[in-house]
């Protein structure tokens, strides 16, 4: 069925199959088709694990454009597979929910108080997620799949599919809804999700909207994704940043938007730039509405991709990223060349080599910055240092504990959220605290000023 089933015009067909370590005669039936049909790629689990398993092990072997997951038991009808897709190739959407819930062709009538459950199970899903969506619980999820192999599935059994669900909205993912078929099992014929698993799903749902686990370790800077879940952090690094921003800015290394959708404000230009393929997808999105804000791609170390920026910019950005790239000071050179007669760069980076440790080799950062090395940086670029500041000066003390003493890689990230809870309190006695700050802003000003 799932072979034949139609797809859209020019669309290869990839079966993903995972066997669930099955002990009634089914790998043997598997390993048969498999051998018949190129299409199809055959694993089987070692031990058995459950849905959420094998859905993640069929993510990480998926080499396709999109990512649908069917269910073997085929409750669901692969003839509607390009309903399914259709938003996603139209453009529109990250991801599609097949509703069972919302007018299909045809739906089995099941047991009153096993519909109730779901359609209640969704309705709290939807107030911690703060999407509307009718079937949370729906088997028929359709993902692009370089965003679906970034968001790390830890739920084994059922709870994939709130926990994913959490995640699209925890990640501003595009959701569209399609009515689908359902041809629903009976427990009598074998269905095998019970009370407990809808228990189950309840701790999910609030398990993961107090954690902020939203990228896979592997992927990206570390920094930029922890930075999810702090945003009182993040208000008061918009509060140091936003004065020295003029009209039209250049942010390299714009990341998820956490700072340009804090500070574009009221901008004529922002130009956000990114180089990574995810990071621009949400930049994208976010700012697809936002006529002031257009999103850029840059490598910010290849000196060709800022051709026709030389000159343009009142301001330009850069925060957290020079410690992630080969050569800072060439950044900082093709920055400089950007801005207009008198404009500024703003930059943010981790202060204190003597810190640098495992936590900051965990987080994808090669190195930490001085004063001094951040001032030789600047007036190489023909720049002048007009501001130095230092600030968060508690967080010193925790990498320091967190990296130097204890040895960690990662950021714990309850910890980190619990943390963002006191920042008003620590941004009020930063000034006071006697040693230095975990991060540094240096501003400087373009000397090209006395031309004009």
């Amino acid at each position: 069925m799932v072979l034949a089933a139609p797809l859209p015009e020019n669309m290869d067909r990839e079966l993903v199959i995972v066997d669930d370590h099955s002990t009634d005669g089914t790998s043997a039936i598997l390993e048969r088709i498999a051998a018949e049909h190129s299409e199809i790629r055959l694993f089987r689990q070692n031990v058995n694990q459950g849905k959420g398993a094998a859905v993640r092990r069929a993510i990480q072997e998926a080499v396709g454009d999109f990512c649908l997951i069917q269910d073997a038991d085929l409750e669901y009808d692969a003839a509607e597979y390009p309903k399914l897709l259709k938003p996603l190739l139209d453009g529109h959407a990250d991801a599609v929910f097949g509703s069972r819930y919302l007018a299909g062709d045809q739906s089995r009538v099941l047991p009153f108080w096993h519909s109730m459950i779901n359609k209640f199970l969704t309705l709290v899903s939807n107030m911690f997620s703060n999407l509307n969506v009718t079937d949370m619980e729906t088997c028929y999820k359709v993902f692009r799949t370089d965003l679906l192999k970034s968001i790390p599935i830890r739920s084994d059994r059922f709870g994939f599919e709130p926990e994913i669900t959490m995640k699209v909205s925890k990640r501003k993912l595009r959701v569209y809804e399609v009515p689908i078929s359902y041809h629903g099992r009976t427990y009598e014929e074998g269905k095998k999700i019970g009370w407990k698993d809808g228990a189950k799903a309840l701790g999910v749902v609030l398990y993961f909207w107090a954690v902020d686990d939203l990228y896979t370790e592997d992927y990206g800077r570390g920094l930029l994704n922890s930075l999810t879940g702090t945003p009182q952090y993040v208000n008061w690094v918009t509060s140091l940043l936003r004065p020295h921003l003029g009209a039209t800015v250049l942010e390299i290394g714009a990341g998820l938007g956490n700072w340009s959708g804090r500070l574009m404000g009221k901008k004529l230009n922002y130009v956000a730039a990114e180089s990574d393929a995810l990071y621009l997808h949400a930049l994208r999105n976010r700012f697809l509405k936002t006529p002031s804000v257009s999103v850029a791609e840059l490598n910010p170390e290849d000196g060709a991709g800022y051709a026709g920026w030389a000159g343009q910019f009142e301001s330009a950005l850069c925060v957290n990223l020079l410690e992630t790239v080969r050569d800072p000071a060439a950044v900082v050179s093709h920055l400089a060349a950007c801005l207009k007669p008198g404009g500024n760069l703003v930059v943010l980076v981790p202060q204190g080599p003597g810190l640098f440790g495992p936590l900051d080799q965990g987080l994808g950062q090669k190195r930490r910055f001085s004063r001094s090395e951040m001032r030789g940086l600047m007036e190489a670029a023909g720049l002048e240092v007009v501001e130095e500041r230092a600030f968060n000066k508690i967080g010193s003390f925790s990498w320091w504990l967190s990296g130097k003493v204890l040895g960690q890689k990662k950021m714990n990230r309850v910890l980190l959220k619990l943390w963002d809870k006191t920042v008003w309190f620590w941004r009020r006695v930063d000034v006071l605290l006697p040693w230095n700050g975990l991060s540094l802003i240096v501003v400087a000003r373009s000397k090209r000023s006395e031309i004009l």
